[in-house]
């Protein structure tokens, strides 16, 4: 259900709404924060080197075996096609692939206070593109809702970013009246079977999202994803999802039809303030599992704090 607090007005069009210009201006706030995280070990033009088995090298040719060659690098199929053996050459990737995973579902068009969720997934994206854009890597990502999904393949400077920004302005999902059910066609779990896919290994990958939908098979997808990328989870909330408003009678709708809901009972305060902190800790306890990074972002935060305060769970 959703709380009736998704009016629109002229004063607040800048919470309910993005635009070019304002995701634009937040390049110099980009520019002062931390680059994506990821631990950078050598100085050259992408900024890191990798610590997963493949990962910042490409292919570049075979040739044949050479004295001194690593015989882990032998090409077993040329090898025995030819008779002869062979070693596989590679070349260090000098750019490395930043991905940012977007949910623009409906539960993230929602806020009491602040800005609505998707307003803030998406400031996130432009703050992780402009710093992106600033360690020399290259940027790409996958946008979904309920109804489609969209992908941008990595690009090297300001064209990346820019592909990002106007790939987010122009989704259709911000045409799409407000007060309708969150009816989607797949469960999150699949989407994520999807962005695993599409993710190069090696990737530094950031998804942004509340997190609906949270169960043991998105758990699979995302630990599957992290084991040959770094992974960060950035959790997007409203207050009114951690309490309750003061005791009374409320009015709400599920989209079709609308209800009052009582906030007098202790024991009903009590059960709502726990399920929103069981998932959390559950999305977070996941992260100290499977070494990802995870931040809270509430819709009255200011998006680069969020950036700014990640926790590192990998050490």
């Amino acid at each position: 259900m959703a709380f009736l607090a998704n009016k629109q007005s002229e004063s607040t069009a800048s919470a309910v709404r993005i635009d070019l210009t304002s995701l634009m201006a937040l390049r110099q706030q980009g520019a002062k924060g931390q680059p994506p995280r990821g631990r950078i070990l050598a100085a050259q033009d992408g900024g890191y080197r990798s610590n997963f088995r493949g990962r910042g090298m490409e292919f570049a040719e075979v040739r044949g075996y050479q004295a001194g060659d690593d015989v882990r690098t032998i090409d077993w199929r040329v090898t025995a096609r030819t008779g002869k053996p062979h070693t596989k050459l590679f070349q260090e990737e000098r750019e490395r692939p930043v991905l940012v995973a977007i949910d623009y579902r409906r539960p993230m068009f929602f806020a009491t206070r602040g800005q609505f969720k998707a307003v803030q997934a998406s400031q996130l994206a432009a703050l992780i593109g402009w710093q992106t854009l600033q360690q020399g890597d290259r940027l790409g990502a996958f946008i979904f809702s309920e109804e489609r999904h969209t992908e941008l393949r990595p690009q090297s400077g300001k064209r990346g970013v820019l592909n990002l920004l106007r790939q987010m302005v122009n989704d259709p999902v911000w045409q799409r009246p407000l007060q309708h059910p969150f009816e989607p066609q797949q469960r999150l779990f699949q989407t994520l079977t999807r962005l695993r896919r599409v993710v190069r290994p090696g990737s530094l990958v950031t998804l942004i999202s509340d997190f609906a939908q949270w169960d043991d098979a998105v758990e699979k997808q995302l630990a599957l994803l992290k084991r040959h990328n770094d992974l960060t989870l950035i959790f997007c909330y409203d207050p009114l999802e951690t309490r309750l408003p003061p005791a009374g009678s409320y009015p709400i709708s599920d989209g079709r039809q609308p209800f009052h809901f009582d906030t007098a009972s202790p024991a009903i305060r009590q059960q709502y303030e726990q399920q929103f902190l069981t998932h959390r800790q559950r999305i977070e306890q996941f992260c100290l599992r499977h070494g990802a990074h995870f931040s809270l972002c509430a819709t009255t935060d200011a998006a680069h704090d969020c950036l700014g305060h990640q926790s590192q769970r990998n050490k």
